[in-house]
């Protein structure tokens, strides 16, 4: 009729692909409500676990009604289990959330905190500790070894920057990872040779990785570092979003590569370093977790960087859980677990992947 607008094609095209966008971020919501919903039955079921006969109802009875439990129970339940579950959420968000940002930023699936070498500084780092009594002046010597992880790790994170500005370049950047990693762990092994056999059997536990050394000031503190580091991370997510469309629609976009990279690697080296000091290395979380997240979500990092960061604490969660079931009676080193879960759940995703 006469007067009455004509929808025309383009505007229902346009309509629809708006309707079919809408859906897809409901559902990537869905996906991040749902991955927040398996880590907290992944940190119950870590509750639950252990040596004690304790239930996940008596856990969580002592845990709101602290009054209920017996001395033994008490000391099971908040100088053990609870740390150490919470300890396991917290490292799990850290390395994955920088596994996440590192292969963004440097275009590698392959990029994560333990192939470039940052865990291997943070070994070093805790090595000249326990081996040679070496530390920041200053610092406690009960504070000695995880100190110096952290500073080794950030420093690692901090060569590789002014080294990649020599070469520019996400490969190049890759390459001097790589060349660190093998680096550090050569100095290690020298460490190694030269230590007394009291150190060398401490420093060989901690290269496996543990979750025996948490408490509620490490805590506190790794999750100081997370929430300081997070908004960060989250506020540059378009940009991180917008660079996996290629440098040069990046940089069409008015995006500083070189400052985004920076900044990235900065915050990434604040997490591993934060993470590895507290319970030493733990192996494949920052690689898996992110594949796991794009798989389920896809390159928006809106929801990447946060469905990344809750599939790394589920991983640790459920890591921590089979270090304390895989063998009765003894509670194995986390980051064995960690190893094993991880290479055949990475084996699988490269695969998946190359068949798609």
């Amino acid at each position: 009729m006469l007067g009455q607008p004509v929808a025309s094609p383009l505007s229902a095209a346009a309509e629809s692909a708006l309707v079919a966008h809408r859906r897809l971020l409901r559902r990537r919501a869905a996906v991040v409500a749902g991955l927040a919903l398996a880590g907290i039955a992944a940190f119950l079921l870590d509750l639950a676990t252990g040596p004690s006969a304790l239930s996940i109802v008596d856990v969580l009875r002592g845990i709101l009604f602290p009054q209920e439990l017996g001395r033994a129970a008490a000391v099971i339940v908040f100088d053990v289990r609870l740390p150490q579950a919470a300890m396991a959420i917290l490292v799990g968000v850290a390395l994955a959330l920088a596994g996440a940002e590192m292969q963004t930023v440097l275009n590698n699936p392959m990029a994560s905190p333990f192939t470039l070498g940052m865990s291997a500084a943070a070994t070093f780092g805790a090595a000249v500790a326990i081996v040679l009594g070496v530390a920041l002046p200053g610092v406690p010597a009960e504070w000695s070894i995880p100190v110096n992880a952290f500073v080794f790790a950030f420093g690692s994170a901090m060569l590789l920057q002014v080294l990649s500005r020599l070469r520019h370049g996400g490969e190049t950047l890759v390459l001097f990872g790589i060349a660190l990693f093998f680096t550090f762990n050569a100095l290690v092994a020298i460490t190694q040779f030269v230590a007394s056999e009291q150190a060398l059997q401490q420093l060989v536990f901690w290269t496996m990785g543990s979750l025996s050394r948490a408490n509620r000031e490490k805590i506190a503190i790794l999750g100081l570092v997370i929430a300081c580091v997070v908004p960060f991370s989250f506020r540059a997510a378009w940009k991180l979003t917008a660079l996996r469309l290629g440098v040069e629609r990046a940089r069409s976009l008015g995006i500083d590569i070189g400052r985004l990279r920076l900044f990235s690697l900065m915050r990434l080296s604040l997490l591993t370093g934060a993470a590895v000091a507290y319970v030493g290395v733990i192996a494949f979380v920052g690689l898996v977790g992110p594949h796991i997240a794009r798989l389920l979500i896809g390159e928006d990092h809106r929801f990447f960087l946060p469905a990344s960061a809750l599939c790394g604490a589920v991983l640790m969660s459920l890591a921590s859980v089979a270090s304390k079931t895989a063998v009765p009676g003894v509670v194995l080193p986390i980051g064995l677990i960690t190893s094993l879960i991880g290479v055949p759940i990475f084996m699988t995703l490269v695969l998946t992947r190359r068949g798609r």
